[in-house]
């Protein structure tokens, strides 16, 4: 849709070593990514603890992909590049709402309201 925004958070944290070899292979497939109107965050759920509110992650990495109006994937991914690319390129083009918990939709939600 024109004039959309997406969003694509990572959710992480510091002390997870799959983790800390995963962020550069996020920020190089989100750079790849088509899209005009594109935020992308690499949340660590324990330094943006307030954000993340009572949404419980207990799988790294776990991606978010939202739009201004619903959340269109919300689970955690293998770490590797190929997964994270399919998931991308098949959340971004479909705009099919996933089925989440209240959460996860207030998650999305504060990250829409970062402008």
């Amino acid at each position: 849709m024109p004039g959309m925004t997406l969003h694509v958070a990572c959710l992480c944290a510091a002390w997870c070593r799959t983790c800390e070899s995963y962020q550069d292979v996020f920020q190089a497939a989100c750079a790849e990514l088509p899209q005009a109107d594109l935020r992308v965050r690499w949340i660590d759920i324990e330094d943006e603890a307030e954000l993340i509110g009572d949404l419980d992650i207990e799988t790294f990495p776990t991606l978010l992909i939202a739009d201004d109006a619903q959340v269109r994937f919300a689970g955690p991914l293998t770490p590797q590049p190929e997964t994270l690319k399919r998931v991308l390129r098949a959340h971004l083009a479909d705009a099919t709402p996933a089925r989440v918990d209240a959460d996860v939709t207030a998650l999305a939600s504060r990250l829409r309201a970062q402008r």
